[in-house]
C-alpha cells in the first residue's frame, strides 16, 4: 500500500499583522531610549538613531543629520545613498527649515522649488529641526521612494524621537 501526499504550492502568503502608525512610533521611542540610555555622544547617538529609525519605518530610502555650522546644514551620520554634504541656510528642503525653524512635509518632492536631490529615488521628504533648548542643532531628514510618504502623524512620531535623541544628548556632548 502506498500512499502519496499531495504536495500543491499554496499561494497564501503569511502577512505580518498592519500596526498603526501610532503604535509604531511609540515602538521606537522605547527602542531608542534604551538604546541610548548612558551614552552622551551627539555622534554616537546620531548615528544609532538613524540606523533604527532607516531599519524600522517602512518606505523610506534616507535617514540622518545634518549639523548647523555657521550658516550653513553639514552632512552628519545617516543611512542610505550617499548624500549631499553641504546645504546652505534657506536652501532646499533641509535649509528651509532651519530659515523657518519648523517641521517640514513635502509630499512631491519633485514639485518642491529649490529641491536638492541627492538620491533620485526620493519622492517624498520630511526634515525635522533639532533643538538643544533654545539653539538649533541641525535637521533629521527623512526621504521616501513613495510620493505622499509623510503625514502629521510622522511628524509628531519623529518629533518626539528628536527629543529623546536631544535629551539623550543633554551636557555638551561634542566634549565625551
Amino acid at each position: 500500500m502506498s500512499s502519496e501526499v499531495s504536495q500543491e504550492p499554496t499561494t497564501e502568503v503569511a502577512q505580518e499583522p498592519k500596526v498603526s502608525k501610532s503604535e509604531l512610533y511609540a515602538t521606537l521611542a522605547t527602542q531608542l531610549r534604551s538604546l541610548l540610555e548612558g551614552e552622551r555622544n551627539l555622534i554616537a547617538n546620531a548615528a544609532n538613531f538613524s540606523s533604527v529609525v532607516y531599519h524600522t519605518l517602512p518606505d523610506v530610502n534616507w535617514v540622518g543629520f545634518y549639523f548647523l555650522h555657521g550658516s550653513e546644514l553639514i552632512l552628519g551620520p545617516f543611512q542610505g545613498q550617499p548624500a549631499c554634504v553641504r546645504i546652505e541656510k534657506g536652501k532646499g528642503v533641509c535649509g528651509l527649515s532651519v530659515a523657518q525653524l519648523d517641521t517640514i512635509i513635502v509630499p512631491n518632492v519633485h514639485e518642491f522649488p529649490g529641491h536638492i536631490a541627492c538620491d533620485p529615488a526620493s519622492n517624498s521628504e520630511i526634515v525635522v529641526p533639532v533643538f538643544d533648548g533654545q539653539r538649533l542643532l541641525g535637521v533629521l531628514d527623512l526621504d521616501s521612494p513613495q510620493p505622499g510618504r509623510f503625514d502629521e502623524q510622522d511628524a509628531e512620531g519623529l518629533n518626539e524621537l528628536v527629543t529623546i535623541f536631544v535629551e539623550a544628548c543633554e551636557g555638551r556632548p561634542e566634549d565625551d
